[in-house]
């Protein structure tokens, strides 16, 4: 079922979800959504399991043509989104009318947001994902971002998203293009993307190899994020780190957070579509629950790091996905009870 047209496509949007899992070891990265907070409460807001396709939008966002009346909610970076000229709220679910126009603006605040529709994007899966890598040019729509005039169509509905559309279509008036509730996931529930960020890490495996002052650098002085720095990972210029003599190493498995340094001695951050493998020596891996602030700090954001142990970075993983449950729990629970009110 055709879902939306794009008038304009922006500077980088692309279809992805959580990503290829089980490939790995043969050199496939996971890549997907490199906000994993943002992307996961957007499908939970249009009834969405955490694993439907939404758009991921970066910094200057597209146009689209709602072909259809379409349920979305947007959770990330403030993009000045509007639909006909008028102020789309985030972080809630809105129901468009057909024909509308959704449009991204300039960056308010964060980098990348999330464009969820109920029923999630319906692109082929390729590996048992829909999410798209553009350096191999697999999955998502054709592999590639979008493009003015591409036409993407959204999935099946469930019959309880049925009804929340049916109870908002009600809400609507004459002249009205879109309807949502009073309600939405508030900042209390959701990373610290406004703060100061400061990443929470544990100790690599080579933290030791590392010269004592470099380590302490490491934890005290800030560092910044270079123009230099993408989906695949973040360069960060600052202190110097330093090995205590050099060091020859095989190439390890690595993962989305791993901290590595190359030789020039300025810690590189692994995103979402990092390499499978890497030689560099690894100082720190930061913890899974602060992705999503890493995911949206612009170039030039200024980023610190602090310890933690590996048993704290578990229990901060654990309430994450407990308060994922009792959030999905609440948003159905708010659709079903007020009908979109």
């Amino acid at each position: 079922m055709m879902g939306f047209e794009v008038i304009r496509p922006g500077l980088l949007t692309l279809v992805q979800d959580e990503g290829r899992i089980g490939y790995r070891r043969y050199g496939v990265p996971v890549g997907g959504i490199m906000d994993t907070f943002a992307g996961r409460a957007a499908n939970m807001l249009v009834g969405n399991t955490r694993h439907e396709a939404v758009l991921e939008i970066t910094m200057s966002g597209p146009e689209l043509h709602m072909l259809k009346d379409q349920l979305i909610s947007i959770c990330g970076a403030d993009l000045s989104v509007t639909v006909d000229r008028q102020p789309v709220p985030m972080w809630r679910p809105v129901l468009l009318r057909a024909g509308s126009v959704l449009k991204f603006g300039a960056s308010r605040h964060g980098l990348r947001a999330y464009l969820a529709l109920a029923g999630g994007i319906d692109v082929p899966q390729v590996m048992g994902s829909r999410s798209t890598d553009l350096k191999t040019v697999l999955g998502g729509f054709h592999g590639r971002a979008l493009r003015t005039s591409d036409v993407l169509a959204t999935g099946d509905i469930t019959g309880e998203v049925q009804q929340w559309i049916y109870h908002m279509t009600m809400q609507l008036g004459a002249d009205q293009c879109m309807a949502a509730p009073s309600w939405l996931l508030s900042e209390r529930e959701r990373p610290d993307y406004y703060g100061q960020p400061v990443i929470r890490v544990m100790h690599g495996q080579d933290s030791s190899c590392f010269r004592s002052e470099s380590l302490e650098q490491f934890y005290t002085r800030p560092y910044v994020v270079s123009s230099q720095s993408d989906r695949m990972g973040y360069r960060m210029q600052g202190p110097l780190l330093e090995l205590e003599q050099p060091m020859s190493r095989l190439s390890e498995a690595v993962t989305y957070g791993t901290v590595q340094v190359p030789p020039d001695g300025q810690p590189i951050i692994l995103m979402a579509d990092h390499q499978t493998i890497g030689g560099y020596p690894v100082i720190a891996q930061a913890a899974f629950v602060d992705l999503p602030i890493l995911a949206q700090l612009r170039p030039g954001a200024q980023i610190s790091f602090v310890q933690i142990t590996n048993e704290e970075a578990r229990c901060l993983y654990v309430q994450r996905q407990q308060k994922f449950q009792l959030l999905d729990k609440l948003i159905r629970s708010k659709m079903a009870e007020g009908q979109g009110r």
